[in-house]
């Protein structure tokens, strides 16, 4: 008996030893295929968006990335975030790629990409560990990884996710999106830990935080948090407040980080659809369930992909029945889901409306539909559509005489042909962002009738020289709408650059006269008063647009211009200064700055800025000539020669054969300043001071 006890208790301890090497060996499985899922999602992602690096900046970009100078001054910190009081961590985010790279628009596009791949991860991860919760383990645990992997994958290279991506300034977008996954994941994470919950708990409410100080759409984090832990986590709503109380208390006080700043930004959007363009709450709330429609028809066919819609306001019951009675369908199953039938579907359904609250409610915003609104809540909508496919897969593999492997590979392949479609009708979006001009001509040829993708042709064009069409773009956008204010300026700008200073007048006045307070208006009215030699009138138009927009680089920068024609050199040196504190690289700025220096007889002054003009852009005559000039008032011959060759390089004129030549006289070279004379009067034979020059050194040779 002895003998037997001993044979089974050896036999029970082998037993043991191998389920134990059992469990070690299907951990180091399950980690290896984890980490091949990541991999693949990584590759998945960076295949859709490898053509994204050479976007341009187009848009909202310039007001926030490339025309903002609070991006220019990363440091002290708290000077920044002084002026950065609105989407902090967003600001601080491209403050950092500016510090970094100026304006390479590569670095963007890599914090982006980057930021949206770490989304995914944690898409994948959320899943993942949601199918494998107490209410799902029975149902999807065995399948969990690959429906996570599923819904990730489709995820990262939907194209309805390009403008949350691609487009530069909808960082904050994304930003957000990381951060409110995060916050369900690690909220996730804390509950499910059998202990070190409490450092789990400590980063949701940090990303929390984090995202509070992204986007204003996060304010909806710690609801969806609730939600999601009293469907997959907690047995009831008592369990949580009695385990996770501390949790939702820190989540709750995120929402102090939207605070001042939360309400100052939708009084500030509001004064955006003021005037004729004012949208009410009704009328807002009545739109959006044909944005959704749509939102949702591009989740299923993402063909056209816009960038500005201009959605109109649905004004009629027509035009606003079928769509509401949709919506209103999709609500009224997710309540009666949640509470009563599947609270996980019915948890997606109040995810994806939550998160669409903010922007697809009575809340109005300037703009009723934009495509990166759908960044997060296509995540609710995905799981939904390959639980669905799970769930008819696995009907398939239990129907009699059918082989299960024939099923799986079938849905495998599935999988993969519509992840590499989907990554390729990408990879075709992400062209449109090479240009802008590009980019504003799609958006015409699918919405004709937006005013504002007129207006951004128009300004395409004429930043590349085509003023007479830019001006066709800007008619046909104020016959689109009369009354905007942006276009009429915009024409002004095209009026004053063909000559037409008059009817550039009449357009900027027509704009102030629309809108008072606007500040590039009042700016642009200035120049074309300064062009005529109207100095006191100016002056007015800069100091209102310099009182409306404190900080604008143009009007500070053109002040200086008027004071420095008004005879004051060391005033319009103080205002060029400014200029440049506010965007250092202004090249204008620098050399006019140079201008006032020297003529103050600051010449070390002087130098050192034409060399920054030149450093900056290294072509421009006029720095090139000066600096010579500079350099030969204090006795730097040889260098002043140096810049003085390189202006009859860049633009051989008679002037720039005299200046030469006076330095060689002062150089001792009177030959070669005889060569230049005579090169100066062949190009200008009425030059009279060349003339009179020559004639000098010629009698002196022949003394």
């Amino acid at each position: 008996m002895g003998s037997e006890y001993k044979e089974a208790s050896l036999q029970a301890g082998e037993a043991e030893a191998a389920g134990v090497a059992s469990g070690l060996g299907a951990g180091r499985r399950g980690r290896l295929e984890r980490a091949g899922v990541v991999l693949a999602l990584l590759g998945a992602g960076l295949v859709a968006y490898h053509n994204s690096f050479l976007g341009v900046f187009v848009f909202d970009d310039l007001p926030h990335v490339v025309d903002n100078p609070w991006l220019r001054r990363l440091w002290p910190l708290g000077e920044f975030l002084r002026h950065a009081p609105v989407r902090p961590l967003w600001q601080l985010s491209l403050a950092a790629n500016y510090a970094l790279g100026g304006l390479d628009v590569r670095g963007y596009h890599a914090v982006n990409v980057a930021v949206h791949l770490l989304a995914g991860l944690v898409l994948y991860g959320l899943v993942r560990r949601t199918l494998m919760s107490a209410p799902l383990q029975a149902r999807y645990g065995g399948g969990a990884a690959g429906v996570a992997a599923t819904v990730a994958a489709l995820w990262l290279v939907h194209p309805l996710q390009t403008e949350s991506v691609t487009y530069i300034c909808q960082r904050a977008e994304s930003l957000m999106g990381l951060c409110f996954l995060l916050t369900l994941y690690c909220g996730a994470r804390g509950a499910q830990a059998a202990r070190g919950g409490g450092v789990w708990y400590g980063a949701a409410v940090t990303a929390s935080a984090a995202g509070m100080a992204t986007k204003e759409v996060m304010v909806v984090a710690p609801l969806v948090m609730f939600l999601y832990d009293r469907v997959f986590l907690a047995s009831s709503f008592r369990e949580i407040g009695r385990r996770r109380w501390g949790l939702y208390l820190g989540l709750a006080l995120t929402w102090g980080v939207l605070g001042v700043e939360l309400v100052r930004l939708g009084q500030a959007r509001l004064s955006e659809v003021g005037g004729d363009e004012y949208v009410s709450a009704w009328e807002y709330l009545r739109s959006q369930p044909g944005v959704v429609v749509h939102y949702l028809r591009l989740v299923l066919w993402p063909q056209p992909l816009v960038l500005d819609y201009q959605w109109p306001v649905a004004r009629t019951l027509r035009s606003m029945l079928p769509a509401a009675v949709a919506v209103g369908a999709l609500l009224a199953g997710t309540v009666w889901a949640f509470f009563w039938r599947r609270p996980a579907l019915g948890f997606l359904g109040a995810a994806f409306f939550l998160i669409l609250a903010p922007t697809s409610s009575i809340l109005p915003i300037a703009d009723l539909a934009f495509e990166h609104r759908m960044y997060l809540p296509l995540a609710p909508v995905l799981v939904a559509l390959v639980l669905v496919g799970h769930s008819i897969l696995r009907a398939l593999q239990t129907w009699p005489g059918e082989p299960i492997r024939r099923w799986r590979w079938l849905g495998g392949g599935l999988v993969v042909a519509l992840v590499l479609l989907l990554a390729g009708t990408t990879v075709r979006r992400n062209e449109d962002y090479r240009s802008a001009l590009g980019l504003w001509r799609d958006t015409v040829a699918k919405r004709p009738h937006n005013p504002r993708a007129h207006h951004g042709v128009g300004v395409e064009l004429a930043a590349s020289g085509q003023i007479r069409e830019a001006m066709a773009h800007y008619f046909e956008a104020l016959r689109i709408k009369p009354t905007y204010v942006e276009a009429h300026t915009s024409l002004g700008n095209a009026l004053a650059a063909e000559g037409q200073m008059a009817e550039a007048i009449a357009q900027y006045s027509e704009a102030l006269r629309l809108n008072p307070t606007y500040a590039s208006a009042h700016n642009n009215l200035g120049n074309v008063l300064l062009s005529q030699g109207n100095l006191d009138g100016a002056v007015i138009h800069y100091t209102e647009a310099l009182r409306l927009r404190p900080g604008h680089v143009n009007a500070t920068y053109n002040m200086g211009r008027v004071l420095a024609l008004q005879g004051n050199p060391s005033a319009a040196a103080a205002q060029y200064s400014e200029a440049l504190r506010l965007s250092p690289d202004h090249v204008g700025a620098h050399y006019h700055l140079a201008n006032a220096l020297a003529a103050q007889g600051k010449l070390d002054g002087a130098v050192a800025e034409y060399s920054t003009v030149l450093r900056l852009s290294p072509n421009v005559v006029p720095a090139h000539r000066n600096l010579g000039i500079a350099l030969v008032r204090q006795g730097k011959l040889e260098e002043g020669i140096t810049h003085f060759n390189e202006v009859l390089r860049l633009d051989p004129s008679a002037q720039a054969h005299f200046n030469l030549a006076t330095a060689l006289v002062m150089e001792g070279n009177l030959d070669g300043a005889i060569v230049h004379l005579r090169e100066a009067l062949k190009l200008d034979p009425a030059y009279e001071t060349a003339r009179l020059a020559l004639q000098k050194l010629i009698s002196s040779r022949s003394k």
